[in-house]
């Protein structure tokens, strides 16, 4: 981490200064590395019209922070991985086998992971509030060991891309046509809706609950309305993610809300530039 302070101390901010406001350095890199990862995931997630299963993912996430918690977890972050894995899973294999619409089956799994969730973290008369900043997230908080998590989550989302962008799409769109070509349809939806799963349920604590599905959704939309789709979505994240965090730091608000505004704006902006086509 001592050459990337080094580096950003050349920024012209005053959060720049070598051996100050590290929070705020440890932030920028969270932010250079979240933002491309969402950018990827958010072009496979409107392509496929699952706009919404971030949010049931979500949710999970939360009930198995509540399942950790309970469970008198140190780290109750590891127990929400395994179960928003689980639910993926479980997704995927109902959507699968039932043939149910991909907008009911989320709104089954989202409804009911929410319920658990605060029936468990107020069982027994608990306060809700302890899990308040999951709503809202921190990233001014991320550590650098966590950091170093979140790059290699970005390596592994981007070998999926590469390796399996087409044949997700496919099966997205035509499930007997991706299957006619060898496709294993159940697993491409799996390993898609796993990588979704586990990128939502560590970012979460730092982007926050109530906003995380916009930075999933945002990218890719606006990206679609521009040439050269996957480049824009990244490289539009990445910019309204760098912007969000200066914004949330010189006027003291959510950075999560900050970098999700800037993102709805950028989609806004993408609309007349294809109007003008």
């Amino acid at each position: 981490m001592s050459f990337w302070y080094w580096l950003v101390s050349w920024l012209p901010f005053e959060w720049a200064a070598p051996d100050t406001m590290l929070f705020m350095k440890n932030a920028l890199l969270a932010v250079l590395v979240v933002t491309p990862l969402f950018g990827l995931l958010s072009t496979m997630v409107v392509e496929s019209r699952m706009a919404f299963f971030s949010d049931a993912l979500g949710h999970s996430a939360f009930t198995g922070m509540a399942i950790g918690a309970l469970c008198g977890l140190a780290e109750p972050v590891g127990a929400a991985v395994v179960f928003a894995v689980v639910i993926a899973l479980l997704f995927t294999l109902i959507r699968q086998k039932t043939h149910m619409a991909s907008d009911t089956a989320i709104s089954v799994f989202s409804s009911a992971a929410v319920a658990l969730g605060i029936f468990l973290s107020t069982l027994g008369g608990q306060s809700f509030t302890k899990f308040n900043n999951l709503l809202i997230g921190d990233i001014l908080s991320v550590a650098p060991g966590e950091i170093g998590l979140l790059a290699l989550i970005l390596l592994g989302v981007v070998i999926l891309w590469v390796t399996s962008f087409n044949p997700m799409m496919l099966s997205s769109v035509h499930q007997a046509l991706a299957d006619s070509r060898g496709i294993r349809v159940v697993w491409k939806n799996f390993l898609f809706t796993a990588a979704i799963a586990v990128v939502v349920t560590i970012t979460m604590t730092w982007v926050g609950l109530l906003v995380i599905n916009a930075l999933l959704v945002l990218p890719g939309a606006a990206a679609r309305n521009l040439p050269q789709y996957h480049l824009v979505s990244v490289v539009g994240g990445l910019v309204c993610g760098i912007g969000g965090l200066l914004v949330s730091y010189y006027l003291g608000a959510s950075t999560g809300a900050s970098i999700t505004l800037l993102l709805a704006v950028w989609f806004f902006v993408s609309l007349l530039f294809r109007k003008s086509r």
